[in-house]
């Protein structure tokens, strides 16, 4: 299964998600991220990403018997290419829309089901803001944006971070009035 297909589940995705910063968790505690999802559930969609090579076995450990796992993402699998990008059909991107807000939705619900939930002192944000660029100032905005988060995606785990799930999604809004190459009057 290609890597498109694989990120193609809500569930998938927010195993993903969970396994960002270098984190080894076990099936178990995915299952506690994820708990609106059945144990069958998330093993049958680990065992996806473990054999389309997003997920690999970092440690194994005898536990009662029974042999516990430790998967780790494998970060240069965890990606969708230009390449295949340009294959998608409008569909295809309406479907992948699709399963990325449905995750987002699950994991916003999942914190606000927390008891110690407080999007004040979490620093929630959740805004929308509709800008007028050019495409080359589009072009800037992505490279500092993705210059601002890169060196953030190696953070590992430490007792003061929290995990945020940051979700940058742009697109335009209406049709440009030129594109290049037309000419203006």
């Amino acid at each position: 299964m290609d890597s498109l297909r694989l990120f193609a589940h809500p569930i998938r995705l927010r195993i993903v998600h969970a396994m960002g910063g270098g984190r080894l968790l076990t099936t178990a505690q995915l299952c506690a991220r994820i708990p609106e999802a059945s144990k069958a559930t998330v093993y049958r969609h680990i065992d996806l990403l473990v054999s389309g090579g997003i997920l690999e076995v970092a440690e194994e450990h005898r536990v009662r018997g029974a042999v516990e796992r430790h998967y780790r993402l494998c970060q240069d699998r965890a990606v969708i290419g230009v390449e295949e990008l340009r294959t998608l059909t409008p569909e295809d991107h309406r479907q992948a829309f699709t399963t990325a807000m449905t995750a987002l939705l699950a994991e916003f619900n999942a914190y606000l089901d927390r008891e110690e939930t407080d999007p004040v002192a979490d620093q929630v944000g959740y805004r929308q803001h509709a800008l007028w660029l050019s495409p080359a100032e589009l072009a800037e905005l992505i490279v500092e944006l993705r210059a601002a988060i890169a060196p953030r995606l190696a953070n590992s785990p430490r007792p003061e971070r929290a995990q945020y799930l940051l979700s940058p999604i742009h697109f335009p809004v209406e049709a440009s009035r030129s594109r290049p190459g037309d000419r203006q009057p």
